[in-house]
């Protein structure tokens, strides 16, 4: 078992809110850190996908939809927001206790501070900055179970030495197997994709915010993840190339109210 970090100030009791993608153990949502709203999310080809602005900062917003704790992995651009490495699965992330919430607003600096996400040309972004830029324009999450001891009655030696499996961290260190139903669906490969209209978008490292964790312990129930939820991002402009967002999705309505005519101002 291994020391992990834990989310101290940001995790929350869960409320009512809109999400972005739900699994059976975590919902992921991306929020607009100066509004507060969620991203709207939109379904195109088994994908999840959200529309960014340049400049805008956000955060990942991770809820425990289950009664034990989670491990959630989180990769941004095929990073790591942890630890920086290039991300797979196996890594460091944050614990999530029954029914919290938390906002990963940033890179991981410290126990106290991360560096600010926010979308950002692609030469500006993070990865591309550090050498790693074909995996740019996706949000991952993976999420694990906690291990929990069986009844010693119902175990047997064979069975015990079994059930030994890797620990990863908790809320604060920042933690892709198949994954249910659409959040299975997002995680595949991209198709080949049309020409872009403008510069593709990435996360860039940004300014230092307060956020505080500490190590906890965590036992991976398994050695894969339960489930994996990708998100995928770009500019409108070249969401709209893609075929995600129709050109003119916002027509004019014929009968937008009701009433009597009144006179002009």
């Amino acid at each position: 078992m291994r020391k992990l970090l834990s989310v101290l100030a940001a995790v929350l009791l869960t409320g009512c809110a809109s999400i972005a993608d739900a699994g059976y153990l975590a919902e992921v949502s991306v929020i607009n850190r100066s509004t507060g709203e969620r991203l709207q999310v939109y379904r195109h080809g088994g994908r999840l996908y959200v529309e960014g602005k340049a400049g805008e900062r956000y955060a990942v917003e991770l809820r425990n939809r289950s009664g034990g704790r989670i491990l959630t992995v989180l990769s941004v651009d095929g990073v790591n927001a942890v630890t920086g490495q290039s991300a797979a699965a196996s890594q460091s992330g944050y614990v999530l206790s029954a029914w919290s919430r938390a906002e990963i607003a940033g890179w991981r600096k410290d126990m106290s501070d991360v560096a600010a996400f926010y979308f950002t040309a692609l030469p500006d972004s993070y990865a591309a900055r550090t050498g790693r830029p074909d995996n740019v324009g996706v949000i991952g999450v993976a999420v694990y179970k906690e291990y929990v001891e069986p009844p010693r009655a119902l175990l047997d030696a064979p069975a015990m030495a079994k059930s030994e499996a890797a620990g990863r961290l908790s809320a604060g260190d920042a933690a892709s197997a198949p994954a249910p139903a659409s959040a299975q669906a997002s995680s595949e490969m991209p198709a080949p994709r049309r020409k872009m209209a403008e510069e593709k978008l990435g996360t860039g490292h940004g300014e230092r915010l307060h956020a505080p964790t500490q190590h906890t312990e965590f036992r991976r129930a398994s050695s894969t993840p339960s489930e994996v939820i990708a998100i995928y991002y770009d500019s409108r402009q070249n969401l709209i190339a893609q075929g995600v967002i129709r050109r003119y999705a916002h027509l004019p309505q014929p009968f937008p109210n009701g009433g009597f005519v009144p006179d002009p101002s």
